[in-house]
């Protein structure tokens, strides 16, 4: 029983820092980058498509949603699939609410994302198919990715965008966003590979899975605190 808890140690510290991190700044753009931005007139295709995988990257609430996504998937065709739907979900509502002008809160749309952390948690430890529930999984995949794209919108229309060149510039930066999930998920993959192949994995897949909940309750009540009581928002 002691071997099995010090071997998930390193487990609990990584997920506590990512939620920590995720707080901090999980869709925020930076200082100098929201400088860049604001500075941009005209077409810049590639320092947005660099802003986009550097935002995903650095984006902890889509890596830990992207975490438990994957993490009882083990055919590569299946990982595809559903890493296609999410995109597919957050390219849709980045770009729409962009150019369309269609703000939501952002506290609101990030506890959701949150949310999702946590159902997709719930989901692997089969807490749906306990209390009789059937979500179709790939839909449910495909709608928070909708969220997950609306949180990023939220924050590039915190900033001054120029109206010139602005189409050219978010599929610019949603390029880059799926770059820069294409390789955080390459990594999760091969990790995944590697801890599936010990024989301790499925009894420390619990104690993650209660942990990737745990994170995203956390990362949602920070943000409806920030709702109700104006604390600084991520």
């Amino acid at each position: 029983m002691e071997s099995a808890a010090r071997a998930w140690r390193p487990l609990v510290a990584g997920l506590l820092a990512l939620s920590v991190a995720g707080m901090a700044a999980a869709h925020g753009v930076s200082g100098d980058d929201a400088s860049f931005v604001a500075g941009v007139r005209g077409v810049a295709f590639g320092p947005f498509a660099y802003l986009g995988a550097k935002h995903m990257v650095t984006g902890y609430d889509h890596l830990l949603f992207l975490a438990g996504v994957i993490f009882f998937l083990y055919r590569l065709r299946d990982v595809a699939v559903y890493a296609s739907l999410f995109a597919l979900g957050h390219s849709l509502t980045l770009l729409g609410a962009v150019l369309l002008g269609w703000r939501a809160n952002a506290y609101l749309v990030d506890a959701v994302i949150g949310l999702s952390v946590a159902y997709k948690a719930f989901e692997n430890l089969g807490g749906f198919t306990r209390l009789g529930i059937a979500i179709p999984p790939r839909g449910a995949v495909f709608a928070f990715g909708l969220f997950h794209g609306l949180g990023l919108a939220t924050k590039l229309q915190e900033l001054s965008l120029s109206r010139e060149g602005l189409a050219v510039n978010l599929i610019g930066f949603n390029l880059g966003v799926e770059l820069g999930q294409l390789c955080a998920l390459t990594i999760m993959v091969v990790l995944f590979a590697l801890w599936r192949a010990r024989p301790s994995f499925l009894r420390q897949a619990w104690a993650a899975n209660t942990l990737l909940m745990a994170a995203g309750f956390l990362l949602s009540a920070y943000q409806l605190a920030g709702y109700f009581f104006g604390s600084p928002h991520g």
